[in-house]
This record gives C-alpha cells, structure tokens and sequence, in this order.
C-alpha cells in the first residue's frame, strides 16, 4: 500500500467517524439549507469574489455535480498533495473554502463549461441535480474527483455541501 492510499485512508475514515460535526448533502436539514439558499438566488445577484456570473455559477455547480455522478468527463489534475493535504484540509478543516482556486477547464464556465440558458430552468436543473446526488447509495461507484482523487461517499457528499456553499457564499446567500 503506497503512502498516499494510506493517508487517504486514514483521512477517509476520520470523516466517516465524526459526519456528525460537519455539514453533508446526505443530511436532510444541510440539503434543504443549500436548496433555500439556491432559491434565495436571482439574477440581480452580484459576486462578491471571482469572475463568474450567477448564472454561470449555477452552471458550474451542475456541471461540478455531473462530472461527480460521472455523466461528465474532466481529465485529471490530481498530484500528492491534492489527494492528501488539500483533499484533507479541504474537507475536514474548520475555515471556509479560500477565494481563486481554479476549476478544471471541463467545468469552468466559459471554457469548457455549459454556457447559461436560462436561469430559471438552469436553476431547477441544478435543484434536481443535489436532490440526484444526494441520493445516490454508499455503493454508487464515483469517479475519481479530477483534483482530489478517489473519495469515499461520504467524502463525496461532504464536498458537495461544500462546494455549493462556497459558490452560494460568493453570490451572498
């Protein structure tokens, strides 16, 4: 076993043992917390950080959500030290998710990301999408996250929840 499955096991097994402490889209009050804070968006909501607009931010996050249940492809940028210590630190530290971290060019938006449409049909995509995903069962065989790596489901529905709260932080809801 190389040192990286080890400390991924390690890490993994931490979030498995205290989920209790830290907010998931596979707990029903953190889910219906990230989908009134989605509703509570609109399109004269303005960043506070980053380039994108609203509307292309609930792009991205359904984007990020397909490429996680695997029905979209991102290559991967994935090094020791995004599997480890930034998987680690990303998903079981106590700060916030920081300002600037790049995406994969698959879901950046204008790149390889889906253009807007209409945001209230983007948006009623994106809801359906958490609900899709948080459903999804301890067996559903993820892919490989194209930064961090290999995750466990638990690991999974911890960065969904903080994903979506990082990007519903940067537009104010």
């Amino acid at each position: 076993m190389s040192t990286v499955d080890v400390f991924g096991n390690l890490f993994s097994s931490q979030l498995e043992l205290a989920p209790e402490r830290m907010k998931t889209l596979a707990n029903a009050a953190d889910r219906e917390e990230i989908t009134r804070r989605l509703r509570a968006i609109g399109p004269g909501s303005k960043g506070r950080w980053g380039k994108m607009s609203v509307a292309e931010m609930i792009c991205h996050s359904s984007d990020a959500l397909l490429t996680a249940m695997g029905e979209r492809k991102a290559a991967s940028v994935s090094n020791w030290v995004t599997r480890s210590a930034m998987k680690w630190a990303g998903l079981r530290g106590p700060m916030k998710w920081p300002h600037g971290i790049r995406t994969v060019p698959e879901c950046e938006a204008g790149k390889g990301g889906t253009p807007p449409v209409e945001m209230e049909s983007d948006l009623r995509k994106v809801l359906v999408l958490v609900e899709q995903f948080a459903g999804l069962p301890s067996t559903f065989a993820f892919p490989e996250h194209a930064i961090l790596g290999r995750m466990s489901h638990a690991e999974w529905m911890r960065w969904g929840y903080l994903h979506m709260d990082h990007h519903l932080r940067q537009f104010g809801a």
